[in-house]
C-alpha cells in the first residue's frame, strides 16, 4: 500500500474512473450537499469563498450530509473502461473540517450500469485519510473490473476518486478486417511521452469524443526556436496497421499548428521508444484552424506498428487524433 511521499508511478497510467473517458458515478447512499458526479471531474477541485447553495456551502467533490444514524455512506462508480487497477488516489483536496476520517474500496466485474447483486471485492481495507489531501495507494489485484464502490467512513466529502490502471480489451473477438481506433483510450492506447505539454496533458489526445474546449487537448508552449518541432509518442491499444487518420485542431483558432507529420514503429515496450527506427505513415501534412483534417490515400505506409510518433511544426495544439487501422494477430 502506498501513502502519501511514497512511490507514484501509478498515477502515470490512465485514470479509468475520468469523466472523459466515460467514466460515470451511478448511486450512493447520500450526496445531500455536494453530488456524487463531481468524484470522476479531472483536476483536484476548485474551493470558492462565500459560495452556498440552498443546501449549504457549495463544495467541488462529493459530500454526504452529517450521519446521525449507524453506518457509513457510499458511492459506486462505472469505470469508463474495464482494466486493471495498479492504484488510486482519494483526494480530500478542500475538505477540512468535513473529510472522512477512513475510506476503503471494493471492485466488481459486471455487464449491468448499476451492478446490484454483483460480487464485490475489497481492494482496499479499510485505511486513513487526511483533511485536504492526496492519498495515493497501491493496488495488488491482477483482476480486471468494470465498477468501484468507495466507502467513506462514517460520511464526508471526498473531492476526486482517480483509479490508475490499464484498460482491458477483449481482442478476440475483433476480426482482423475490422477497423478500429488504434488510438483510443478506451481500447487501451497510452499517450507515454512528449517533449512538452505545458498548457494541457497528452493523454486528452486519445479520449473519447470531442473536445469540450481548448484545455482539452493537447497544446505546447510558443516556441521560437527556427524550424522547431513538437511531437507526442502514442502506445497503440494493439499491434496493427494504419488505414485511417483524423487530426483535429477544434478550438485551436489562433494557435493550431502549421503543420504535422506522424510516424511508426515496432517496439515490445516503452523502453528507449525515441531511439527506435521510425518509419513515415503520414508525410508532412498542413493544418487549419479548428477543422477535422482527414487522411487516407496519403498514408505512405501500412505496416504493423506498435507506436506511433505525431509530431507538429512549429507548435500549437491538437485536440483529437484518430488513427483507424486493422489489428494483427
Amino acid at each position: 500500500m502506498t501513502r502519501k511521499g511514497e512511490s507514484r508511478d501509478f498515477t502515470r497510467l490512465i485514470d479509468l474512473a475520468s469523466k472523459k473517458l466515460g467514466g460515470k458515478a451511478i448511486a450512493c447512499s447520500d450526496d445531500f450537499f455536494a453530488s456524487m458526479d463531481n468524484l470522476i471531474e479531472a483536476g483536484r477541485g476548485i474551493f470558492i469563498e462565500d459560495k452556498y447553495t440552498e443546501f449549504g456551502k457549495w463544495m467541488d467533490g462529493w459530500e454526504s450530509r452529517r450521519k446521525r444514524t449507524e453506518g457509513h455512506d457510499w458511492c459506486i462508480v462505472k469505470l469508463g473502461a474495464s482494466g486493471t487497477i495498479q492504484g488510486v488516489d482519494v483526494d480530500t483536496n478542500h475538505f477540512l473540517g468535513n473529510h472522512p476520517p477512513h475510506c476503503s474500496i471494493e471492485a466488481c466485474i459486471s455487464e449491468q450500469e448499476n451492478p446490484k447483486d454483483a460480487s464485490w471485492i475489497e481492494i482496499l481495507p479499510k485505511s486513513p485519510l487526511d483533511p485536504g489531501s492526496q492519498h495515493l495507494f497501491e493496488i495488488d489485484n491482477p483482476q480486471h473490473f468494470t465498477h468501484l464502490k468507495l466507502h467513506i467512513y462514517p460520511d464526508g466529502g471526498v473531492a476526486r476518486l482517480k483509479v490508475y490502471g490499464e484498460v482491458e480489451k477483449d481482442w478476440e473477438g475483433v476480426d482482423q478486417s475490422e477497423l478500429v481506433d488504434l488510438a483510443a483510450a478506451a481500447n487501451g492506447a497510452k499517450s507515454i511521452l512528449c517533449n512538452d505539454m505545458f498548457f494541457s496533458h497528452m493523454d486528452n489526445l486519445i479520449m473519447p469524443g470531442k473536445g469540450e474546449n481548448m484545455g482539452d487537448g493537447w497544446e505546447t508552449k510558443r516556441n521560437r526556436t527556427p524550424n522547431n518541432r513538437d511531437w507526442v509518442i502514442v502506445r497503440l491499444a494493439h499491434i496493427g496497421s494504419i488505414q485511417k487518420i483524423m487530426v483535429d485542431t477544434h478550438h485551436f483558432k489562433g494557435n493550431y499548428p502549421d503543420t504535422c507529420l506522424i510516424e511508426g514503429c515496432i517496439s515490445d515496450n516503452d523502453e528507449n521508444i525515441e531511439q527506435q527506427n521510425w518509419a513515415t505513415i503520414l508525410p508532412q501534412s498542413k493544418l487549419q484552424a479548428h477543422h477535422e483534417h482527414l487522411f487516407e490515400d496519403e498514408i505512405e505506409n501500412r505496416e504493423a506498428i506498435t507506436h506511433v510518433r505525431l509530431s507538429i511544426f512549429p507548435d500549437g495544439g491538437i485536440s483529437r487524433l484518430r488513427l483507424w487501422g486493422t489489428i494483427d494477430k
